[in-house]
């Protein structure tokens, strides 16, 4: 038996004093509303009403039953309305700057249409990071190692020029001494200033034989990209942002990087339902493209471009 529903019923032809209008006023048929008021005297074991051929009479247990009913039934109404307003609070996350305002929009409108409400904070990783631990935000999309990650987007180098390889070693970028060129730089953009990139990234820099200077880390990606267009210097990026820049961009030959993701929900709160629901389209958001848990594909291929320790690839 639905009790809220049992009591609504019997408050509704108590005030009315007849079932066929009591039932009217409740937005219930007359027999609904008969079997709900029976099925509550069964579970009492004793009569609400005396009925009679025109008016239903409220019995001496019906009237001391009545008022708590009439409590119960404000009680789930109130219960109901709170609910809503609830699921009508914005929904506070901290994302990435790497997402273009046209994937955040779509979000936010695919959001709505499963009841939930973004409200957006854009951030780099640290201040994400800080935000949720603060809960000054509901949940926030936490940048993680890749073996952590519920997204991951795949990172390699984007410049202005093709290089002409499927992939882009780092040891290329080497200059002798005697060089009078620049060395190219590879800019790593805010986003990516993380220890489980840039410290592989460093490594590596330091193992080929590149210069510190060859290896910088950009105040934001607008000036890094920038730095990508009109010189020989490359960015580290994911195949998305080097599509929407126009670079050409190639996989990391001698490393694979990869940007992780995971969504953290602020205190004990729990983001597996939103999760479950706009999993789709935060990794799109990301520039993942793929289900939760799903690795992205390699845009570059798989084929071999040049081999380590090799110098017959150039780098722009």
């Amino acid at each position: 038996m639905d009790l809220v529903a049992a009591c609504r019923a019997f408050v509704s032809v108590s005030e009315h004093g007849s079932f066929t209008v009591g039932a009217a006023a409740a937005r219930m048929s007359q027999p609904v509303a008969s079997r709900r008021v029976a099925a509550l005297e069964e579970r009492f074991g004793e009569q609400l009403f005396e009925r009679t051929s025109r008016r239903a009479v409220l019995t001496p247990f019906g009237r001391d039953m009545l008022p708590t009913a009439r409590q119960l039934v404000r009680a789930a109404e109130v219960l109901l309305n709170e609910s809503e307003a609830a699921k009508r609070k914005p929904w506070r996350l901290a994302v990435p700057g790497i997402c273009s305002v046209a994937s955040l929009a779509r979000l936010v409108a695919e959001a709505r249409g499963h009841g939930v409400t973004l409200d957006l904070r854009i951030a780099a990783p640290a201040q994400r990071r800080e935000l949720v631990h603060a809960q000054q935000v509901r949940a926030a999309l936490l940048a993680v190692p890749a073996d952590e990650a519920t997204w991951s987007v795949p990172l390699g180098l984007a410049g202005a020029r093709d290089p002409g390889v499927k992939r882009l070693y780092l040891e290329t970028l080497r200059v002798g001494r005697a060089s009078v060129d620049p060395a190219s730089r590879v800019w790593i953009q805010p986003e990516d200033d993380v220890p489980h990139i840039r410290d592989p990234l460093t490594r590596l820099r330091d193992a080929v034989g590149l210069r510190p200077a060859q290896l910088v880390a950009a105040a934001d990606l607008t000036s890094a990209a920038a730095e990508a267009l009109c010189s020989r210097d490359l960015l580290l990026c994911s195949p998305a942002q080097a599509e929407e820049l126009a670079l050409h961009w190639r996989p990391i030959g001698e490393i694979v990087l990869s940007r992780g993701f995971a969504l953290v929900a602020a205190g004990d709160g729990n983001p597996q339902n939103v999760e479950a629901r706009l999993g789709d389209g935060i990794g799109r958001c990301l520039g993942a493209g793929t289900r939760p848990g799903t690795p992205a594909a390699d845009p570059a291929g798989s084929g071999a471009g040049t081999p380590s320790g090799s110098t017959g690839g150039t780098a722009a």
